[in-house]
């Protein structure tokens, strides 16, 4: 299965959703905590087990996350460390790019999520307890939302309804957003701990998933939030990434800073359907390909990118 290192430590990693055999990764000096980053674009070899970097661009600060635009196809978005958002076109060399810059934020920018209905906006969240919404076409970010108490780790938009938006704060709640409403539409007490991530099922849009440094993942219903659909236990410390698989229904990745990735049917009474202990440090970043069925990837402080398809060893040659 294809491997990549990277000279720094990996945060983030996205497939295209235009190219099956292209990926975009966030990678941070220094664990992210003092340095540059680099934003590496990979292509897998056709019909082999290679990945070869295509483009590279450096950052002065770390990069954390990292978003492909839903309407250019060579177009990616990144969040970085010095709270800016950075767009890059891949069909122009490195001095060219970035092509667009924002300096809005205050603090680092820990998550970057394009629309995927509308495809002209993106939300980012940061640790400055704000999410901001963007468009493609404006200098400024439209609108700042305000309410989390603390820093705001991931927000991510609803699969289906292209004014919504989900964000998950270490201030141990999920909130709701409708862009159209004056505040949050919803308040989830999900965790006891700080809540990393979150993600929409792609099939039910009144389904997400959180994870939390409590070790857990839970899947909520925003129809009745009182309890959780499931609780998913079997990480062994903080669960850093969830994400909902784009072709099965109950099928949830996530990874963990105790080096695993596992994969989780929510629906099943022994909900945990695999495990994979190939990285070496923090796994920190997770995707699930949504032109390949079964392709996954992740990424983690080993300064290592693994893409290997489901039920593979991701680290068989």
């Amino acid at each position: 299965m294809p491997v990549f290192k990277a000279p720094f430590n990996g945060y983030s990693v996205k497939f295209s959703p235009f190219y099956e055999s292209r990926l975009a990764v966030a990678t941070a000096q220094n664990f992210g905590i003092l340095g540059n980053g680099r934003i590496h674009v990979l292509e897998l070899s056709p019909g082999g087990p290679g990945v070869t970097e295509s483009i590279a661009f450096d950052t002065a600060d770390a990069v954390y996350d990292v978003c492909w635009s839903e309407s250019h196809d060579s177009v990616l978005i990144a969040a970085i460390g010095d709270g800016s958002v950075k767009i890059y076109d891949t069909a122009l060399p490195p001095p060219s790019n970035p092509i667009r810059s924002f300096q809005e934020h205050a603090r680092e920018v820990h998550s970057v999520d394009y629309n995927p209905t509308r495809r002209d906006s993106f939300v980012t969240a940061s640790w400055d307890d704000t999410v901001k919404l963007w468009a493609m076409d404006r200098p400024a970010s439209i609108r700042t939302f305000k309410e989390h108490a603390y820093c705001v780790y991931q927000a991510v938009w609803n699969p289906k309804h292209g004014d919504v938006f989900a964000s998950a704060s270490g201030d141990c709640t999920l909130r709701i957003w409708d862009v159209r409403e004056p505040g949050s539409t919803m308040i989830i007490p999900a965790h006891d701990l700080e809540i990393l991530s979150c993600d929409w099922n792609k099939y039910d849009d009144c389904v997400l998933a959180t994870c939390s440094v409590d070790k857990t993942i839970k899947v909520w219903d925003v129809r009745s939030y009182r309890a959780p659909l499931a609780v998913l236990n079997g990480h062994g410390y903080a669960v850093r990434k969830v994400k909902f698989s784009p072709h099965r229904r109950n099928l949830i990745a996530s990874c963990s800073y105790d080096m695993s990735v596992c994969l989780w049917d929510y629906m099943v009474e022994d909900a945990l359907v695999g495990r994979y202990d190939h990285h070496t440090e923090f796994a920190v970043g997770i995707d699930m390909s949504v032109l390949v069925e079964g392709l996954m990837a992740s990424t983690g402080w080993d300064e290592l990118v693994y893409v290997w398809q489901q039920g593979m060893d991701p680290r068989a040659s």
